[in-house]
């Protein structure tokens, strides 16, 4: 279950072939079953790209801490499109590989928002709103200014 395995055919009997020319540090095998060639990357998210792991890693962690992307870019010392391209990659992945959540039995909401007078209407809302506009803000400020001066002087 533990070390190489190949990700063609599962086969555990593997040997290394080299390195990658690219980065030496990336190790590759060849399957002796299938004759398949493969590096640690294969199979992953993280395969058929430039950048080292370890930049890859660095990445995920700076996005985990809520850094934007040219901030990322800056403490990478790389272009804000490559790293926009790496974060989008990152984040795409992770949600293909998130399992769809299936709620089962009773659930339970908190703290429901609903416009009096316009349930299930959000026309009817952007409407009024529309239809008042500022000169309705000002008439009714102008009434309540009326009113209030009339009531002190009518006792």
């Amino acid at each position: 279950m533990y070390g190489v395995r190949c990700p063609e055919c599962d086969s555990a009997v593997v040997i290394r072939n080299g390195h990658d020319e690219g980065q030496r540090h990336r190790q590759r095998y060849l399957c002796q079953a299938c004759h398949a060639r493969f590096d640690d990357l294969t199979g992953t998210v993280l395969a058929g790209h430039h950048q080292p792991l370890r930049v890859w890693v660095l990445c995920l962690y700076l996005m985990g801490l809520n850094l934007s992307n040219r901030q990322i870019a800056q403490e990478l010392g790389l272009g804000t499109s490559d790293v926009q391209a790496m974060t989008e990659h990152l984040r795409q992945s992770l949600v293909a590989r998130t399992p769809i959540a299936k709620l089962g039995n009773a659930v339970e909401i908190d703290e429901v928002y609903i416009v009096a007078g316009h349930k299930g209407q959000p026309a009817e809302v952007a409407k009024r709103g529309s239809r008042d506009g500022a000169a309705g803000s000002l008439a009714r400020r102008d009434a309540a200014h009326w009113r209030r001066r009339n009531r002190r002087f009518s006792a």
